[in-house]
């Protein structure tokens, strides 16, 4: 009797997912698992913030628990377990006499770390380990060049491989598994039991109504999704207008932490749009979508190739002449959206109250931590890893490099400046009326559309006429944004 463990990691899905095709092809028997690793929850060494928080937490317990109702219903079951992943999976492949473990192939030293430590602990028992790369829209194999090769600049990298690779065909959802016996499938561990405090909870359990998307884990919403933002409502004939603004469920995909737990396929995102070209439109939007697609496909062979460089201070470039600030307090009023910059503050506490950003928003909160208040960028990096659901190594360090002038950007060729973000221009460009800035920040409701993006200007009759005192209300600014607009 051939029997294999599928651990499951951030592919939790059944669609499109060759390992587990493979698995239940080479195997009489297939169990699949996944492993908590307690890992996940602990603090960061410096700031004190939990690598992982609660929003991204239930969002993972929503997934799991989403995978083992559709293995469920396939007359299967998901073995879950907490505790060190090389340790437990170990002994669950000798407790069923397994061949071989299966599962997906990541990147990022984390993962990699896990992935060695199972395959030493595996090779003196004479079982395989065999990994598949499962998360990318273009496969590693079909790239046009060698990964040391990759282009560090994005246009080069797209033009070479939308001109010389194909895209692989989805891997079909498996109809029947047949499930190794004899193993207790364990109970599924809550926030409580993962350290999360009654305040957190609340906050995971009772979402913020003012929140753009109900995000809830798992391949069942995340399919539901995909289908209602292209068949439903035609949305993504109109991504590309809409992909920048702040307010509502559908202005932009919002795919991307079902994307970042693997709930969903790139690939069958891209089988759909193909799809949905054919039967409906195909637009400047619906390639669009592709093109977002190509950037999270580029970072992460960005991190293949320059391994741990994505999360240090030098960045891939190796630029040790960057210097940053080490200030605590200043970088505690950038994360808890007390700047005094109404922008800023509006898409932090967007963040730590939904554990959801949008792409502009981040682009200029990470400018204004790097340029404007001369932290570093690490920190930033790291606040997020903590507070996004759609968190996922490559995207997260690789755009930080990124906005840091560390990573890739072509305006560094030819000696220009990295990238710099005028908060202002952005926030009157993308907030005309300050609807957003009001929604997040409600003292500052009263203060006229035109007034709110520079709201330290105002003088204490317009602070008494529009119900805010700063310094009291709403904090005064930690630079001075006036050199935004003079």
């Amino acid at each position: 009797m051939n029997r294999i463990l599928y651990w499951f990691r951030n592919d939790l899905r059944l669609h499109d997912n060759e390992g587990f095709v493979r698995a239940l092809e080479n195997a009489d028997q297939v169990l699949p698992v996944f492993v908590f690793d307690p890992r996940w929850f602990t603090p960061h060494p410096r700031l004190g913030i939990s690598k992982m928080h609660v929003f991204r937490a239930n969002f993972l317990l929503e997934s799991v628990a989403d995978l083992r109702q559709s293995l469920q219903r396939k007359g299967a079951d998901l073995i879950v377990r907490v505790g060190n992943p090389a340790n437990v999976l170990a002994e669950i492949a000798v407790e069923i006499d397994a061949s071989a473990v299966y599962t997906s192939k990541e990147i990022t030293q984390e993962e990699t770390d896990v992935e060695s430590k199972l395959s030493t602990k595996l090779k003196p028992l004479n079982i395989d380990l065999k990994l598949f790369w499962m998360s990318t829209l273009y496969h590693v194999r079909d790239l046009p060049f060698e990964i040391s090769r990759l282009p560090d600049v994005f246009t080069q990298f797209r033009n070479k491989i939308e001109k010389s690779a194909e895209i692989r065909p989805v891997f079909e959802t498996p109809k029947t598994i047949r499930l190794a016996p004899d193993v207790l499938p364990g109970e599924m561990p809550t926030l409580t039991t993962l350290g999360f405090d009654e305040q957190n909870q609340i906050l995971a359990l009772q979402p913020d109504s003012r929140r753009s998307v109900p995000f809830k884990g798992g391949e069942t919403t995340a399919l539901d999704r995909l289908d209602r933002y292209l068949w439903q409502t035609d949305l993504i004939a109109t991504y590309k207008e809409t992909r920048n603004g702040l307010l509502g469920e559908d202005y932009s995909s919002k795919f991307s932490a079902w994307l970042a737990h693997g709930c969903l396929s790139p690939r069958q995102i891209y089988t759909e749009l193909k799809r949905y070209e054919s039967e409906r439109v195909r637009n400047e939007s619906t390639y669009w979508l592709v093109f977002e697609l190509l950037w999270r496909d580029f970072f992460r062979f960005v991190a293949l190739r320059y391994g741990t460089r994505i999360f240090k201070s030098s960045g891939i470039k190796h630029d040790l002449s960057k210097k940053y600030q080490h200030d605590e307090d200043l970088f505690l009023k950038w994360a808890n959206g007390q700047t005094g910059i109404p922008f800023i503050d509006a898409n932090m506490r967007e963040m730590n109250t939904t554990g959801f950003m949008s792409n502009r928003g981040r682009q200029n909160v990470s400018s204004f931590l790097v340029k404007d208040l001369d932290i570093d960028w690490t920190w930033g990096a790291a606040y997020f890893e903590s507070r996004l659901i759609d968190y996922d190594p490559c995207s997260n360090w690789g755009n930080w490099n990124y906005v840091a002038g560390v990573g890739n950007d072509p305006r560094q060729n030819g000696g220009s400046q990295p990238r710099y973000f005028n908060i202002y221009s952005q926030a009157t460009r993308y907030d005309e009326q300050g609807d957003y800035v009001k929604h997040w920040l409600p003292e500052l409701a009263q203060v006229p559309g035109s007034l709110v993006h520079l709201v330290s200007n105002l003088s204490l009759a317009q602070q008494e006429a529009y119900g805010v005192r700063l310094g009291i209300d709403y904090p005064l600014p930690v630079i001075d944004p006036t050199k935004w607009v003079f």
